[in-house]
């Protein structure tokens, strides 16, 4: 049964991020299912007029492209996978723009790569042209961008990129629509004594041994990918629904509080969402170390890092990467964002803000991190 928390998190959600995978857009490999896409759209629309920012997540370019070009099963080789991309991925995007617009609703195509998401500077780029979309009421639909993709930077599954998207975008909840009505204690179809799991907390160790297996033929994923998925969403607040895609108005009665499917519950509260983020997930290019004085401030105050209590600065780092922030003893304290690159950086060392147009011919932020964009770390 559905704690009342748990209700509340779809009917209390303002940005959703919503994900359908490639058995249900394509009907199991027999082409773009037009009243699928079509309902879906329907709802999304009715969401966006009662105030909510919704982004879709959707799969089937590269099903849609094999059955475009006639082939009958997966191709292996990463050329190949990359055409049946470019193919499909041109009628997904006229599918969903034609059917958001009966209802009303303008459309964007948006395709990612990891890297898009690993470059802090290309991350905020992407997050602002979401964001961006979202204020103008245009429903952003996002792909990966497998025709450019490689081994080395494919997300692998679009599990992971909804969650990646609802990190990108800060969202109140992510709702993964599959071919399976949500997740189970066991395969039901070996363990009959298998039970369906209405709720759990997101993260929860257990639930990984009770989704493990391979998805279809069709998509890369499988429940294992949505567990893991929910998972990483709840690193930024966002709790996780895995429900049937072809469920009646899923979408209208999860925001009603309705329950459906499994629930997959944050823990993470999303004032510290941002943090944690930095903490856990980001490639440090560099280090500043401060000294006693502003380790105290830090520490105790919480205030923000000035480069009037940086001694030195270590690495080539640019303006909006993630910097530790060292102690006189080299010992990280902290991590955070920084404002200025390390050549600037190098320059404002020992510097109060009154100096700064002298040293670099311009007056900016005084932080060199601002406690927004700072966690301790120690």
């Amino acid at each position: 049964m559905t704690t009342i928390q748990g209700a509340s998190v779809l009917r209390d959600a303002g940005r959703i991020v919503v994900k359908v995978g490639s058995s249900l857009v394509t009907n199991e490999g027999r082409g773009l299912d037009e009243a699928a896409i079509g309902e879906w759209c329907r709802q999304l629309s009715l969401l966006v007029r009662e105030g909510r920012e919704v982004v879709m997540v959707s799969s089937g370019a590269v099903a849609e492209g094999m059955k475009r070009l006639g082939w009958a099963t997966r191709p292996k080789e990463i050329n190949e996978l990359q055409a049946a991309a470019a193919v499909g991925q041109m009628g997904l995007a006229q599918m969903y723009e034609t059917k958001l617009r009966e209802h009303g609703l303008g459309s964007a195509q948006v395709l990612l790569t990891h890297a898009d998401l690993a470059d802090r500077e290309r991350y905020l780029n992407a997050r602002s042209t979401l964001l961006t979309l979202l204020r103008l009421r245009v429903l952003p639909v996002i792909n990966e961008n497998d025709t450019v993709v490689n081994d080395e930077i494919k997300f692998g599954d679009n599990d992971t990129l909804g969650a990646l998207v609802a990190n990108l975008v800060e969202a109140d909840a992510l709702v993964i629509l599959t071919d399976q009505k949500g997740l189970y204690s066991a395969d039901p179809r070996k363990d009959p004594n298998a039970t369906f799991v209405h709720e759990a907390k997101a993260g929860d160790p257990a639930l990984e041994a009770m989704a493990g297996g391979a998805g279809s033929s069709l998509g890369r994923g499988g429940m294992l990918t949505k567990i893991l998925a929910a998972r990483r969403a709840a690193g930024s607040g966002a709790s996780t629904v895995i429900a049937w895609g072809r469920e009646p108005d899923a979408l209208l009665r999860l925001a009603r509080g309705e329950a459906i499917g499994t629930l997959l519950v944050a823990q993470t509260q999303k004032t510290q969402a941002r943090k944690q983020w930095m903490a856990d997930h980001l490639q440090l290019r560099g280090s500043v170390t401060i000294d006693e004085g502003a380790v105290a401030k830090l520490r105790d105050g919480g205030k923000s890092l000035l480069p009037i209590g940086m001694t030195s600065v270590e690495g080539d780092f640019s303006r909006g990467d993630v910097i530790a922030v060292r102690g006189p003893d080299g010992v990280e304290i902290a991590r955070g964002l920084a404002n200025y690159a390390s050549p600037e950086a190098r320059l404002l060392c020992r510097k109060p803000s009154s100096e700064f147009e002298r040293w670099l011919g311009y007056a900016a932020e005084p932080e060199m991190v601002h406690r927004d964009n700072l966690v301790l770390t120690r």
